[in-house]
């Protein structure tokens, strides 16, 4: 409840979570027929840069900020043409938003009662989405399956508080269970290792299939108290997902990393990591 998004819009995590997240549903929209989104944790949809909150911390500067200068490499277009065409910085809803096709349909799921009312209010008029105060993990149980029998599950908490790996696992588990065609996208924070062997072995131990973890680390993950990097687990990640994400990550990379800081950019890099 207390965890803001405008705080930490467009920094490199959220760069990496939105272009991957775009790329997938680029990939759902190849078939023709309507797919559901649901967004777990969705925010206000939109950060002002310029406010107060992203002012404060400046994250944006070393995420979005790098990747909007010069021209894009071909494969981080699709992003970072949608970033220049909504203005401000879109948050999952809004990316979300402006690439289902008539027929799709999103729902949002956001618990801060201000970031709710701001989302919903945004929202009121457009029969394809719908915004739900509720809690994101409750929301799997009571959303999925959806009538479409297709769609993408964007799960992205916040991590502020102990044992967010094991919730994040448990969705998972709980999420493939009622919709085991669906492509889910879970985000978690890097670190350091050894939350996420655990978070990887409790993926492992429940017998989940067709799962892939894709990383980018800006410095070698091993100061626990640092942000070091981010992932993203996907179940059921759609055709030439193994082809076409690496590169996109080795472009984030170059974009996003610090390229004077030797010590750091020594231990930076990306991956895509099969567990199961």
């Amino acid at each position: 409840m207390n965890y803001r998004h405008a705080f930490h819009a467009g920094n490199f995590a959220d760069c990496v979570k939105h272009a991957l997240l775009v790329w997938l549903l680029g990939a759902l929209a190849r078939k023709p027929r309507p797919f559901f989104v649901l967004d777990t944790h969705a925010g206000p949809g939109f950060a002002d840069l310029a406010a107060a909150p992203a002012a404060r911390t400046l994250e944006w500067q070393d995420g979005i900020g790098r990747l909007l200068e010069g021209e894009p490499p071909a494969v981080l277009a699709p992003y970072l043409g949608l970033i220049r065409r909504l203005g401000l910085y879109p948050g999952s809803p809004a990316l979300i938003r402006a690439l289902l096709r008539p027929g799709d349909r999103l729902a949002c799921c956001e618990l801060h009662p201000e970031d709710h009312a701001a989302l919903r209010r945004r929202c009121a008029a457009d029969p394809q989405v719908g915004v739900h105060r509720r809690d994101g993990y409750e929301a799997i149980k009571a959303l999925l399956p959806p009538s479409e029998r297709r769609g993408l599950v964007l799960i992205d908490p916040p991590f502020e508080a102990p044992g967010e790996f094991e919730r994040l696992a448990a969705a998972l588990h709980t999420g493939l269970a009622r919709f085991p065609a669906g492509v889910f996208a879970a985000w978690y924070p890097i670190k350091h290792r050894a939350p996420l062997r655990d978070f990887f072995a409790a993926l492992q131990a429940g017998g989940l299939r067709d799962l892939v973890a894709a990383e980018l680390w800006l410095r070698a993950p091993l100061d626990p108290a640092r942000l070091n990097g981010c992932g993203l687990v996907v179940a059921n990640p759609p055709w030439r997902f193994a082809e076409e994400v690496p590169p996109l990550l080795d472009a984030l990379l170059d974009r996003l990393r610090d390229h004077g800081a030797e010590a750091d950019d020594a231990g930076a890099g990306t991956a895509l990591i099969r567990l199961a």
